[in-house]
């Protein structure tokens, strides 16, 4: 028996343009609105992301984050 897809939460989310734009395309390609593309990603965070690139990528954006903040 699938699970229900109910949408429980709902929190103020704050992102960037090119995250945003992102999320839009890939909400769009598969079919989806922006809360279950979401959903979907952080349900199957694990297999739908490589660990060591990962980690390359969020020390890049942390080192550059205070500059974007300005």
């Amino acid at each position: 028996m699938p699970k229900r897809f109910r949408l429980t939460r709902r929190f103020p989310v704050a992102m960037t343009e090119d995250g945003y734009r992102g999320l839009k395309k890939f909400a769009q390609d598969a079919g989806l609105d922006e809360g279950e593309a979401l959903s979907f990603l952080f349900e199957h965070f694990d297999s739908v992301t490589d660990s060591e690139v990962l980690m390359i990528k969020l020390r890049q954006f942390n080192s550059e984050l205070e500059a974007r903040k300005k």
